[in-house]
């Protein structure tokens, strides 16, 4: 008889179309009801769970485990549960997660505990416990036996909770295992198969794809029932690591779902081509001798790259240096254009850094090193070739899923994070998922200061600087978020010539990450960090340092989402502690020079230069829109990957190319 498990180990959901015209409109009015949820009754759900575990508390702990154990059968039994019976684990969870962990949940996150089980994106601030909320809520989901898996934002946080974690699911009847790079297909496999797993959207969407490539047409169920009927034998599903996606829960999921939705993961190999390596190398000199302005036209807001016409008569009279197809006109005038969008947008520090000769992305939303990413159709060799490096041969696409794709082929998904609000109508329209705020455990008394704006950015620097320096002398601790590895280095050097001493983490020296930013609450620390680095590790104030006015944050210049400032602002003032946060601004920056028209930007530059009366509210608005506009685009991007996506997806249920 064929293996009904085995049948589950490759089972996905089929995600719905995305709602178009009006159904889009009727779409979001149906998850703006959804998202009008009472917190005053999930709040007395939550204190009816506090007095169900208080009546636990002296019970034994063998008393406790026979209870676990009914319960467990009982999730196990039936497909849908009673809420008296989430109720009464959610109680169990809370007094094990007492006993065996030493934290007493609190309402708020009991509240978001529930809410998580009822399908809702939860948005809890910084230091209010969602290592712990994920924990209450997936036990329940793990008593089923269906796989349940748990995506932080790094391996480090994937290892550190599933092993800090252990006791308590132990207790709570269930296995926990985590997956993270580097581990070999065995072990994979044996991760898998615990009824909880932590790994990172990264890991488990490239095992999703290997699977699939290792099944080839027997990654369909039927046809694999079919093949264990005639063959029953030969059991392919051993070859494969996972069992199946049924449930998700997305920690820092405005990062997995929106940031990185982008970009799609892709299954590649080296294939020798050196035709494109040397072309490469050719169209890189020829675009070393064209001029902005005069050969071609930049459009920083769509990063793209136009010839004049002059100048493409004149690069197509040279195309015969570049060797073999690429002489074609079409063709050698898109590689000439890629190695100027290479020189004009693809910079050492902000989107690359070069480690050992070769060219490492930079995740521009946490300013981590992608070791194993590279950048498709050529762009990788054009920067190479810019940089005077050695060009790789290209990779040949084996498979490839943007994670927009994945996240909506979970059966059930909910995810929490520190910001959402903003993206709340997103979220429900690509995953329909309701997003919820769980309010503060206690009252929010972080002081936001207006921004500094600044007519250049050697002014602003200048600024950042002196600001650094005047709290410091108070003993106050200051954490400084940058945009890119250089901001960060260049402030590291302004700092160095003022004989003080701080700590910088970027994509370059994130070894002791968790380590550093644990401790940039402490009295008179100076922590410069690139974007969110450092995320899901608290920031708890060292003694005396409440009284200095808690941690400082200074953002050197707004984001392209509103979120990303959020994030940097909320690792101040944890559990209404005390703290500030302010961000200072220049003209000169990326969000303005890229998405605000040149005219524009010099006019309110003129006028802040001259300090010109209402100059910094005109540039306060100027700045907002910018950043709406930024966002707005940022949208539509992700839109258009997703319908890209979902029109290169096979009957199989996932992208393949090549």
């Amino acid at each position: 008889m064929p293996d009904l498990a085995d049948h589950q180990r490759t089972r996905a959901a089929v995600p719905p179309k995305l709602p178009q015209g009006l159904d889009a409109v009727a779409n979001s009015i149906v998850g703006g009801v959804r998202r009008s949820v009472s917190l005053s009754g999930l709040r007395a759900e939550a204190e009816e769970v506090g007095l169900r575990a208080e009546a636990w508390r002296d019970s034994k702990d063998g008393h406790l485990a026979e209870e676990i154990r009914r319960l467990r059968a009982e999730f196990r039994r039936r497909a849908e549960t009673t809420r008296e019976a989430r109720h009464e684990a959610l109680a169990l969870c809370f007094e094990i997660a007492r006993r065996r962990l030493g934290l007493t949940p609190h309402p708020e996150q009991v509240m978001g505990a529930i809410a998580i089980g009822r399908g809702f994106l939860i948005e809890m601030a910084t230091g209010e416990g969602k290592t712990l909320t994920i924990a209450l809520a997936a036990v329940a989901s793990g008593w089923t036996r269906r796989p349940v898996h748990i995506l932080t934002a790094n391996d480090y946080l994937a290892e550190r909770d599933a092993k800090a974690l252990a006791k308590y699911y132990k207790a709570c009847g269930v296995s926990v295992a985590h997956v993270i790079g580097g581990m070999p297909p065995e072990e994979r496999r044996q991760g898998y198969e615990a009824d909880i797993v932590y790994t990172t959207a990264k890991e488990i969407v490239a095992d999703f794809l290997r699977d699939r490539l290792r099944l080839g047409v027997l990654s369909d169920p039927g046809r694999r029932l079919v093949r264990a009927v005639i063959q029953p034998r030969r059991v392919l599903a051993r070859q494969i690591v996972m069992r199946g996606l049924h449930t998700a829960i997305v920690d820092e999921a405005d990062h997995a779902m929106i940031d990185e939705a982008v970009t799609p993961l892709v299954i590649s190999r080296q294939t020798p081509n050196p035709v494109l390596v040397e072309a490469s190398r050719v169209a890189c000199r020829l675009a070393g001798g064209l001029s902005a302005g005069e050969d071609y036209t930049v459009d920083r807001r769509y990063k793209e790259v136009q010839l004049t016409r002059g100048a493409s008569e004149r690069v197509a009279g040279e195309l015969r240096s570049l060797p073999g197809i690429w002489q074609g006109r079409r063709r050698g005038l898109d590689l000439v254009r890629q190695a100027l969008q290479a020189r004009e947008f693809f910079h050492e520090g902000e989107q690359f850094v070069v480690v050992d000769g070769k060219v490492v992305i930079v995740d521009e939303s946490t300013g981590r090193m992608m070791p194993q990413r590279s950048w498709s159709e050529g762009l990788h060799q054009a920067v190479e070739a810019k940089e005077g490096l050695e060009v790789t041969a290209p990779a040949e696409t084996l498979a490839r899923l943007s994670f927009q794709r994945f996240f909506r082929l979970f059966f059930q998904l909910s995810g929490l994070t520190g910001t959402a609000h903003e993206a709340a109508g997103e979220f429900w329209q690509i995953y329909r998922l309701p997003v919820l705020r769980i309010p503060h455990h206690r009252p929010c008394i972080r002081e936001h200061l207006p921004d500094r704006v600044f007519a250049d950015e050697a002014s602003k620097w200048a600024a950042v600087t002196r600001e650094i320096l005047r709290r410091h002398a108070t003993g106050q601790p200051v954490l400084v978020g940058t945009r890119s590895v250089e901001a960060s280095e260049k402030l590291a050097g302004l700092l160095e010539a003022e004989r003080v001493v701080f700590r910088v983490l970027n994509a370059t020296r994130d070894a002791e990450e968790a380590a550093i930013v644990r401790h940039a609450g402490e009295e008179g620390k100076i922590t410069i960090a690139t974007n969110m680095a450092g995320r899901g590790t608290d920031i708890r104030l060292g003694p005396g340092v409440a009284a200095r006015g808690g941690l400082h944050v200074i953002a050197t210049e707004r984001h392209e989402s509103r979120r990303v400032d959020r994030q940097l602002f909320g690792r101040s003032g944890r559990q209404g502690d005390p703290g500030s946060a302010q961000a200072f601004v220049s003209f000169e920056d990326e969000l303005l020079r890229r998405h605000l028209r040149q005219p524009m930007r010099q006019q309110v530059r003129r006028m802040l230069s001259a300090g010109v009366p209402g100059s910094t509210v005109l540039a306060a608005s100027t700045l907002r829109f910018a950043q709406k506009s930024s966002e707005r685009m940022a949208y539509q991007q992700r839109r258009a990957v997703l319908r890209n996506d979902t029109k290169l997806d096979e009957s199989l249920g996932f992208t393949v190319e090549g």
